[in-house]
């Protein structure tokens, strides 16, 4: 996936603040991916990469680095969240808040929902300000909560 799937006006955004915008599709977090992720990022904690030594541990086998289930955002924003018509471009701004709530062990689903919480629009620039919860498939509790934050130009 390239980019958001639709688009939606200026206007748009600014009645749908406060509003649910969707829910991504699940996706498998699977020990390849975990391990890919530990090697690019140089951060092989056994929690992640050795399922023999993490099946001692509190979680009972391995589990995803937050950092992954965080970098997943962008995949699951581009299947719900439109972008913003007229816009040159968007980047990344950053997170005001955003904690990692539970767990997710290798080989569980996960999905985002996204809530829009704020639209700004000034000059040539707006800004979108995303209520993220990832959920765990079957668990009570998500893997992370996020205030994130997207900037964009015309």
């Amino acid at each position: 996936m390239e980019g958001p799937i639709s688009t939606a006006s200026r206007e748009s955004f600014v009645a749908r603040v406060g509003t649910e915008l969707g829910v991504s599709s699940w996706m498998a977090i699977e020990q390849p991916a975990i391990d890919t992720f530990a090697e690019l990022t140089r951060d092989s904690y056994f929690i992640h990469v050795d399922p023999d030594r993490a099946k001692e541990t509190r979680f009972g086998g391995t589990i995803a680095h937050g950092f992954l289930t965080l970098s997943m955002l962008s995949w699951m924003a581009y299947e719900v969240c439109p972008a913003v018509e007229g816009s040159k471009t968007s980047v990344n701004y950053g997170f005001d808040r955003l904690r990692f709530v539970s767990p997710v062990p290798s080989g569980s689903r996960i999905r985002g929902r996204f809530v829009l919480s704020a639209f700004d629009v000034k000059d040539n620039r707006w800004q979108a300000r995303y209520a993220v919860t990832v959920e765990i498939e079957g668990e009570a509790k998500p893997a992370l909560v996020a205030d994130w934050l997207v900037a964009g130009f015309f």
